[in-house]
């Protein structure tokens, strides 16, 4: 009994003194910083305040620490999806060509018509440029049946290549970098702390390809973090990067510089710290990270580079040809919460002219983005799809929102509670209509009616088994749904069923009566395992909906019979469609890579992209790049990429 007792207070005590070593850190820490209170301040004339020191921008970071402490367990560092942009009917990408010296020449399937996405693969309709492996290769399709590997642009170990742009014999090559730094104060503390001091960057490097076989680096830009999006519009690159400085390092050392760090070879080769009075603030925000804008002009090289720096993230990017919108996942419960919930969504809009880019306004909405296609402008106004609460989880339901705001992010119109229960699994939005596809046992596609922002109505709805999580536009009245076929299973011993997920599903949907939409035509590819890139990435869809051309890569698997759960693998390549009002979905090619009968995935044969120059057909994988003929889809030749 002595010992139970004992045992006790010892525990007691120690728990005693943890509490009073924390609260005497807490007071040595908010004597260091001050008490820790939001920043003050106030946005004029759509200019936000800055900040003014060094003792200001680690009271923000010592402000975050304290509300960690006291609510650990609902902080998560923010999570960051993949980007979006503007759309109405005259902007929707319907198709994904361009015109180059008379030719015609497959460009990256964007949202936004006008405005272009870095991807791994860009063509100019005499070469192709492919980020693969690490490396950068250029290929001639001057032939399509003699193709020539004329270069590969290697790079030190320090760097990582993984987007690409292309402008007017220019080269964008944008990826990722890391360095150690040496002899810095930071290096010490992260050693102290069992941290390593490694800086992470977002590198830009610009070459001269006029030459295509002897590239030639012309300019560097890199701002530390992490790459968010990148965007170009006519030759004005836009690149978004994240910055998560190791704030925690405050608490041993206050000498710790948490600026975030940038360099444009144009002005400096050497890295430097962004100025305080250059570090912007969002009134009330408590964002522990960085977003760094590089806006530059790649027809102008020796032009430095606009750089602009805000507190504060997003995880998605939507932008128009004047305004770029970032959307942060905002995990910190609202003060009147006493219970976790499902997180909402900030909103930021900057106005962009040229190289400017300034802040316009900001608000929060309720429930989470899904990507860049659930965000859109048209006519001034700002339009948003989210999803507030779980599908899986009956003590927060989830619920969809379509909100719209004027161009001042105020609030005119919204359309709530869709689909209770279930979640957003694509959203596509064409001028006044708007397409929301959700999901839980069946697919419902949702038409709607924003020609009045003040009160969006719902015009029609469709039931099918499946869901689409890509939805791409046809024409006017027609859209091209690409995702899964479902099945429901009932369990031993369980109420529900199971929903599980088949082939991928292709589906025509028709929409000419807008109050009844059709699914008039629809195509399943394999069965359980079956997946596309372009269930994802929008990037790997091939498209020109004046033949009717629909491309993109695919890996088919097909059920075990007697094994409801087992599959087995038989194709890895890319399907080629033709689409049309009368026809739907016919196939014209299966085009593989694999070498012979392949019982499993071939990572290095698993076609990427697939792109056109007038009228041949081109497949890219880590290993070859093949080509074919557009008009009965004969091979042509193939060569192999080293």
């Amino acid at each position: 009994m002595k010992r139970k007792w004992f045992i006790g207070l010892l525990i007691l005590f120690v728990l005693v003194f943890a509490s009073i070593w924390m609260y005497t850190k807490d007071t040595r820490l908010a004597a260091k910083y001050g008490t820790g209170n939001e920043l003050e301040g106030e946005v004029v004339n759509n200019t936000l305040p800055l900040i003014e020191d060094k003792e200001q921008l680690n009271q923000y970071f010592y402000q975050i620490i304290k509300e960690e402490k006291q609510n650990e367990k609902f902080f998560t560092i923010t999570k960051e999806d993949k980007a979006s942009e503007e759309s109405s009917t005259d902007n929707v990408a319907f198709d994904s060509s361009s015109k180059a010296s008379g030719q015609e020449v497959s460009s990256t399937n964007v949202q936004v018509q006008g405005i272009d996405e870095a991807d791994i693969v860009k063509t100019d309709g005499e070469y192709i440029y492919q980020v693969v492996d690490g490396k950068v290769n250029i290929i001639s399709a001057q032939s399509a049946k003699e193709m020539e590997h004329v270069a590969s642009i290697q790079f030190q170990q320090t760097f990582s290549p993984s987007q690409l742009f292309l402008d007017k014999g220019q080269l964008l090559i944008i990826g990722y970098s890391y360095s150690y730094e040496e002899n810095t104060a930071e290096k010490k503390i992260a050693a102290d702390s069992l941290y390593a001091h490694m800086n992470e960057s977002t590198k830009a490097l610009l070459y001269n390809i006029n030459n295509p076989s002897k590239p030639t680096l012309e300019r560097e830009i890199s701002l530390e973090g992490h790459l968010s999006s990148a965007r170009k519009i006519g030759s004005n690159i836009y690149l978004i990067a994240n910055h998560f400085p190791q704030y925690w390092l405050l608490e041993e050392e206050d000498e710790v510089d948490l600026r975030p760090r940038y360099s444009d070879s144009v002005t400096q080769k050497e890295v430097t710290s962004v100025s305080y009075d250059d570090i912007q603030y969002i009134p009330g925000s408590r964002e522990a990270n960085y977003t760094t804008i590089a806006a530059f002009d790649l027809s102008k090289a020796s032009q430095e580079a606009k750089i602009t720096t805000y507190l504060g993230s997003g995880g998605q990017l939507y932008m128009s040809k004047t305004n770029l919108y970032l959307a942060l996942t905002n995990w910190r419960p609202a003060e009147d919460r006493k219970i976790a919930t499902t997180p909402n969504t900030m909103i930021y809009k900057f106005g962009v002219d040229q190289l400017e880019v300034s802040f316009q306004a900001k608000t929060e909405v309720i429930g989470t983005v899904l990507n860049q296609f659930s965000m859109d402008e048209h006519n001034d106004y700002f339009r948003v799809a989210t999803t507030e609460g779980e599908s899986w989880d009956e003590n927060i339901p989830s619920k969809n929102h379509l909100i719209i705001f004027d161009k001042d992010l105020k609030q005119v119109g919204t359309l709530s509670n869709l689909a209770k229960g279930e979640r957003i699994y694509s959203a596509r939005f064409m001028g006044d209509r708007i397409y929301i596809v959700t999901f839980k046992e069946t697919d419902p596609l949702f038409v709607i009616d924003a020609s009045e922002p003040s009160k969006p109505t719902i015009l029609g709805e469709l039931k099918i088994p499946g869901f689409s999580n890509y939805l791409h536009p046809y024409d006017e009245n027609h859209i091209i749904g690409f995702g899964y076929d479902t099945k429901l299973v009932t369990m031993d011993g369980e109420k529900e069923p199971r929903v599980l997920t088949e082939g991928v599903k292709l589906s025509f949907f028709d929409i000419t009566d807008i109050h009844n939409p059709k699914e008039k035509f629809t195509e399943i590819i394999g069965g359980r395992g079956t997946y596309s890139p372009l269930n994802y990435d929008h990037k790997a869809l091939l498209y020109n909906n004046k033949n009717g051309l629909f491309a993109f890569p695919i890996n088919v698997y097909e059920g075990v019979e007697g094994n409801e759960y087992e599959q087995k693998f038989i194709f890895q390549g890319a399907y080629v469609y033709n689409i049309s009002l009368d026809q739907g979905f016919s196939l014209k090619s299966k085009i593989s890579h694999m070498k012979g009968k392949a019982l499993y995935e071939e990572w290095e044969n698993e076609i990427q992209r697939l792109v056109y120059i007038d009228d041949q057909l081109y497949a890219l994988s880590h290993s070859k790049i093949s080509s074919y003929s557009l008009e009965n889809y004969q091979f042509l030749s193939e060569l192999e990429l080293k």
